[in-house]
């Protein structure tokens, strides 16, 4: 007994190139914050602001901040095309000295991986001896 089979082949398409143009993306407003200088125990928290200029809702699936001593939180529903969103970072300014941290954010972007930056000093007054 014997068998033929005949193998169908696929056109190529550029399904992947019209896609990645549907796709959500980030436009941050800025990606980097500086701080300054300020006191230890003062209020170390920034908003930063993005709109989604994409053709397809974005989701963020992840948002990881470069130490413990960073906090983020951000919005969880998807992003609609030309709406906007939030990352709110907050830096415990209990530990003295200068700081840069990043903030790592996963997403369905057509960077999938977005990187943002805080940076400033803290510094105590009390134990420099002014109040």
């Amino acid at each position: 007994m014997s068998s033929i089979a005949f193998a169908q082949t696929t056109p190529t398409t550029t399904a992947s190139a019209t896609t990645d143009a549907n796709k959500s993306e980030f436009k941050f407003n800025d990606e980097s914050h500086d701080f300054g200088t300020l006191s230890k125990g003062s209020v170390c928290t920034y908003e930063f602001t993005f709109s989604n200029i994409g053709k397809e809702p974005l989701i963020i699936s992840n948002v990881v901040p470069s130490c413990g001593c960073t906090t983020p939180s951000y919005s969880k529903e998807p992003v609609a095309p030309g709406q906007t969103g939030k990352i709110m970072v907050s830096y415990d300014s209990n530990r003295v000295g200068p700081f840069s941290k990043s903030i790592t954010i996963s997403s369905n972007s057509k960077t999938p991986t977005k990187t943002l930056f805080i940076k400033g000093t803290i510094i105590d007054k009390k134990a420099a001896g002014t109040l």
